[in-house]
């Protein structure tokens, strides 16, 4: 009966959908602040991998400092990180 039971759970993890943690899922963005205008590019984690999660996430979190959300540049994994870093500056992964 053990030996049934252990299979059940291993058949049934293996049938959940696999999906990349919160932690693999990034996205670039352009904010605004007003009087005075001020602009920033930034870098951010995001809990899941697409522009609308990312729109979302980053609104409130930008608004809650005083920043207005422009635009999602694009959504990317851990690979991306990198090559985005030296242009986000003080904003890579600040929000």
């Amino acid at each position: 009966m053990r030996h049934m039971t252990r299979i059940v759970c291993l058949v049934s993890f293996l049938a959940l959908p696999q999906t990349g943690s919160a932690a693999d899922c990034y996205a670039d963005y352009k904010a605004k602040q007003d009087n005075p205008l001020r602009l920033h590019y930034g870098v951010a984690q995001i809990s899941e991998c697409s522009k609308k999660t990312a729109r979302a996430e980053l609104s409130a979190r930008l608004a809650a400092q005083g920043w207005t959300l422009l635009n999602i540049v694009s959504v990317f994994d851990e690979s991306g990180l990198a090559k985005r870093k030296q242009s986000a500056g003080p904003n890579y992964l600040r929000f």
